[in-house]
């Protein structure tokens, strides 16, 4: 085997050489920009009710710098190995009113395979992390696989693959598709179970002793019981479309997913044909979903990914979700398709698509209980927080 070269302990700036080494990532550098949807609940301890539902169409603004060296990681288990990046910095606000929704500056590497511990990349892929910092008061280290993909990236697959029975997979993501129900949870030491995806609240039986949550429901209209955007927004925010991009608002809500197949779909329309990377990261080795709407006890799938790990730190107001009331973040996992995104007369642009869950941990009131229980029992469950965005490079 041949000697390794060391890693030199003066790092200086060599652009082309780091970004070479960025492999999959190499897209990624440049600014991004383009519109999305969010959707969270949160505690509302300030109205007295169990949860506000906040839904904003937003605008984003991602900017991505390659570092001009490697990043050495030395040990004692093998040789030195070296990782190279970008950062970036992500900004997002409401797309109605121009208010800040979110700031997050991180990191993204890739890893070489090592011998200690044994780590390999999946089949003409890379071994990739997420470094980002959330000014709520979180940490996240989200590590994963980037794997090619050619076709539609965010449509189902062709007629006649296999697929179990309600599946709803999409091309270069390791993930199902999304569903806003909030969910039981179990202890924490123990991993969420994500509710079936494509389903509503409507149709997912509730998962504690109370009423379904009608603010997930647009039959509902919003009200100082039915705590939901534009409520109380401040200045006034305008009631929510009726539709997005020909997706009816419900769906919307439902599983936000939908607005990222409609870019698709008219791109296809159009012509346009796709090739690129998928990046599949979470905070956990494996996430797993339910596989019926209706049965919120029955079947599970166990989703691997290959590399993932990590997890999720917190400052001590939103730590310790068993303990107290406050809000916790549990899980994170994602899909980003770096797309070259190619029309009919040759000429491409860079697209970059993302759907995001971070899975929050905070309690309500049941407003039935048992005979012998007592009214205004808290009850934990998981609550999704969702993000999905299309953007475009910019000039």
């Amino acid at each position: 085997m041949a000697q390794l070269a060391r890693v030199p302990s003066t790092r200086l700036v060599d652009d082309a050489t780091a970004r070479g080494k960025l492999g999959p990532l190499r897209e990624l550098g440049g600014t991004w920009e383009g519109r999305g949807f969010n959707l969270i609940a949160r505690p509302d301890f300030h109205d007295k009710t169990n949860l506000y539902l906040q839904l904003n169409q937003t605008h984003e603004t991602l900017t991505v710098t390659p570092i001009g060296s490697s990043i050495p990681n030395r040990g004692f288990g093998q040789d030195d190995i070296e990782l190279f990046g970008l950062s970036y910095l992500q900004k997002i606000n409401d797309h109605s009113t121009g208010g800040a929704l979110h700031l997050e500056p991180g990191l993204w590497i890739t890893q070489p395979p090592t011998t200690y511990p044994p780590e390999h990349p999946p089949p003409n892929g890379c071994i990739i992390a997420r470094m980002a910092s959330i000014p709520h008061g979180n940490a996240v280290l989200a590590q994963g696989s980037a794997t090619p993909f050619t076709g539609p990236p965010t449509l189902p697959p062709p007629a006649g693959t296999k697929l179990q029975a309600g599946a709803q997979i999409y091309n270069g993501s390791k993930f199902r598709s999304f569903n806003s129900t909030p969910f039981s949870t179990p202890c924490s030491t123990s991993p969420p179970v994500i509710n079936a995806d494509g389903s509503s609240e409507r149709r997912t039986p509730p998962q504690i002793r109370a009423r379904p949550f009608k603010e997930y429901d647009l039959l509902n209209n919003p009200s100082a019981t039915c705590r939901r955007t534009p409520v109380d927004t401040s200045p006034k925010e305008p009631d929510l479309p009726t539709q997005i991009d020909d997706v009816p608002m419900q769906h919307v809500i439902n599983d936000p997913i939908r607005l990222l197949q409609a870019e698709i779909r008219k791109q296809v329309r159009e012509g346009h044909t796709f090739e690129g990377w998928a990046l599949n990261i979470a905070t956990r080795p494996a996430v797993t979903f339910r596989l019926l709407a209706d049965e919120p006890t029955g079947l599970t799938v166990n989703i691997p990914v290959t590399g993932a790990g990590g997890g999720i730190e917190n400052i001590l107001f939103l730590e310790g979700a068993e303990q107290g009331p406050n809000a916790e973040t549990r899980l994170v996992y994602a899909t980003f398709w770096i797309e070259k995104v190619t029309s009919s007369t040759g000429h491409h642009f860079m697209q970059l698509q993302y759907a995001q869950m971070a899975v929050l941990i905070f309690p309500v009131f049941t407003l039935l209980h048992p005979p012998g229980g007592s009214a205004g029992e808290l009850v934990k469950l998981g609550w999704p927080h969702i993000s999905v965005a299309t953007l475009r490079k910019a000039f």
